[in-house]
């Protein structure tokens, strides 16, 4: 008996079936073959996988695509009869959509969305030489945004709302911004049935495609409130099969976009800060105000910045030689430093400050470096921060001090710490650990001063200990190197064994009796782990969290006065297991990577470094201007694209 089923059909009944046993992503089983969401409804629509889901409308021997992927998807549409593509509709500027681009014959148009024109029409202007923390696009100087390598020329730039027509099919454009900046989604009407091409928007499964792409600000939820509003608009064209950039076809989509709406608004009650933000910064009764103008006083020889001054970042030991030492020091003027070390000097017999600890590797608790050497100040921190303060141009990190623009690029560390290290000062322990928390490269100092176990802890824990709906913990930013069960579990099971009786955080925090604060924010440690496992997509959620899976040091690399920089590339696994890569460097014209192709394994829960040469080999050749130099990687046979970059100047800025 001959079959019901045309091998389509069953290429789509098997994928489906499969999919229920495999992570959530795109799948091996439908990279390199088309197939169809719906055959007997949508004959003509197709999907094809290579670095994103292509999807293909075809009409006769003419297709229109929505989004290109590495663009193999032309050397494949013969199969299905298609000899020309008239447009190409892309979702968003994401490099991975459209890496294809410069595969387009001269006769197919280009539309994409309005909002993302910058980013598509002059890419490199979103990757600086010399960041600032106010740069467009960007953390506090770390961009968001993923443009490609070079400009795309774009015949139609479409706004909300409107609507395209090509070959009697209406796909009215939708901006929902969340997953992008500008993102569009393409809603088509078929009958009764309704269809919605939407990107990165969602997931199957209810789940961000990604986090790493919604975090737009210093964990202020700009990003995820604009994504949220896009599953909100989406929800009312009651799609029956949403068709996603990344992995599989969502059938229930309108269910699982209230889903999805439902689970971002639990979300968000964890993501955004556990404190306060208008709460006083520490309880008076634990502070007396001294003569000093800005200054009381914590303990007997433990002073810090006064109500007044909240945000700003000082503390001060003054030992009863006189000598002194500095816990983070920045924000302020000047004049007001020199000011207050006179008068330290008068009313509390302040001799000498020492040193200046820094906390962790963001400016802002540096800011008052010249000043500080002026008055013979020595600059102490851990050997993971070191290099951070030392080249900040050479990390895509929010906050570097370089980013600030405060008329100095660097900070000479004088002494490099190591985790565990015990330093004798003035008859005092001063005790120096690993802490992270809001980034990975912080550390703690702790001692025993007039009777308190007191320990300083920069950013990682903020608000008032004796308001039982704070949990402490600070923004969750991703480009901070901040995977949380290495940085606030880390931090909060620190915490937990060291039981201090006062917490130092920076920026005016003093946080007394804080035993119950503790444990709440190792609570919301492990629940915050909880709800990125339940939102992002495979087994180990890190992919979609961590910005930085595969990095270069410098990120910024020059060749404007030198032909030869050698950069180092590292590969990162988060998986039990050890997994195989390809990571591809697509170097500008006129210069020359060895080796231009990485492949290899990484073991188990561990990284790998792979050293490439750069080699200016016709400077001629070479763009002006910073130059994109995206990594187009392939992890265990899924090929993810052009995710990650890092950047070159080949002639003098400017």
């Amino acid at each position: 008996m001959k079959s019901r089923f045309s091998p389509n059909m069953l290429l789509v009944c098997c994928i489906v079936s499969l999919c229920a046993g495999m992570p959530p992503q795109v799948d091996a089983a439908t990279a390199g073959r088309f197939t169809q969401p719906d055959t007997a409804g949508q004959p003509n629509l197709f999907i094809w996988t290579d670095t994103c889901n292509v999807h293909v409308l075809r009409d006769g021997e003419a297709a229109l695509l929505i989004d290109l992927g590495d663009g193999s998807v032309l050397d494949h549409l013969g199969e299905i009869g298609v000899k020309r593509v008239e447009w190409v509709l892309f979702t968003g500027h994401h490099r991975e959509l459209l890496q294809g681009v410069g595969r387009l014959d001269r006769k197919t148009q280009v539309a994409a969305p309005k909002e993302e024109q910058a980013l598509l029409a002059t890419p490199n202007r979103f990757r600086k030489w010399q960041p600032r923390n106010n740069d467009k696009f960007t953390v506090y100087g770390a961009s968001y945004v993923r443009p490609p390598q070079s400009a795309v020329k774009v015949d139609r730039w479409l706004a909300d709302d409107a609507v395209f027509e090509w070959r009697g099919r209406s796909l009215q454009c939708l901006g929902t911004p969340g997953h992008s900046p500008g993102g569009m989604s393409y809603v088509l009407k078929a009958g009764d049935e309704t269809f919605v091409f939407l990107g990165g928007v969602m997931h199957d499964g209810a789940k961000f495609s990604n986090w790493f792409d919604t975090e737009w600000d210093y964990g202020f939820a700009k990003g995820l409130d604009a994504l949220a509003a896009s599953v909100d608009k989406l929800a009312t064209k009651a799609p029956r099969i949403a068709l996603p950039a990344q992995g599989p076809l969502i059938r229930n989509a309108t269910e699982q976009l209230h889903s999805f709406r439902a689970k971002l608004t639990d979300f968000r009650a964890d993501y955004v800060r556990g404190w306060d933000a208008g709460s006083e910064r520490a309880p008076y009764s634990a502070r007396k105000p001294t003569l000093v103008l800005n200054i009381v006083q914590v303990t007997p020889h433990l002073y810090m910045l006064s109500p007044e001054l909240a945000g700003k970042n000082f503390g001060l030991i003054v030992a009863d030689s006189g000598h002194g030492l500095l816990l983070d020091c920045g924000l302020f003027p000047k004049p007001l430093l020199d000011r207050i070390i006179a008068d330290m000097r008068a009313q509390f017999g302040l001799k000498q400050i020492d040193a200046c600890w820094i906390s962790h590797s963001h400016g802002d608790h540096f800011t008052l470096f010249p000043a500080l050497r002026e008055h013979g100040v020595k600059f102490w921190t851990m050997d993971t921060i070191a290099d951070k303060c030392e080249n900040p141009r050479a990390y895509d990190y929010p906050a570097m001090i370089a980013s600030y623009n405060v008329g100095f690029e660097a900070v000479k560390i004088d002494r490099i710490l190591q985790a565990g290290d015990v330093i004798e000062w003035e008859g005092y322990k001063l005790h120096i650990d690993w802490m992270p928390g809001q980034t990975e490269f912080g550390n703690a100092l702790w001692l025993e001063l007039d009777g308190k176990k007191i320990v300083f802890t920069g950013d990682n824990i903020f608000g008032d200990p004796a308001d039982p709906a704070q949990n402490g913990h600070e923004c969750v930013v991703a480009r901070n190197s901040a995977i949380i069960e290495e940085g606030y579990l880390v931090a909060a099971k620190y915490l937990q064994q060291l039981k201090p009786d006062i917490i130092m955080g920076a920026h005016g925090w003093l946080m007394t009796e804080p035993t119950a604060f503790v444990e709440r924010y190792h609570d919301w440690a492990l629940r915050i782990i909880r709800r990125y496992k339940e939102l992002l997509p495979g087994t180990n959620y890190e992919y979609g969290f961590d910005p930085y899976w595969v990095s270069a040091y410098p990120y910024r690399v020059d060749l404007a006065q030198a032909d030869t920089q050698t950069v180092q590339v590292t590969v990162r696994n988060f998986r039990d297991t050890a997994q195989q890569h390809r990571v591809v460097l697509k170097v500008p014209s006129g210069v020359e990577a060895n080796p231009s192709v990485l492949e290899g394994s990484v073991s188990a829960k561990s990284r790998r470094t792979f050293p490439v040469k750069l080699t200016v080999k016709n400077r001629a050749q070479v763009p002006p201007g910073v130059q994109i130099v995206p990594f187009d990687i392939t992890l265990d046979g899924r090929r993810h694209g052009e995710l990650f970059d890092f950047i070159l100047l080949g002639h003098p800025e400017g």
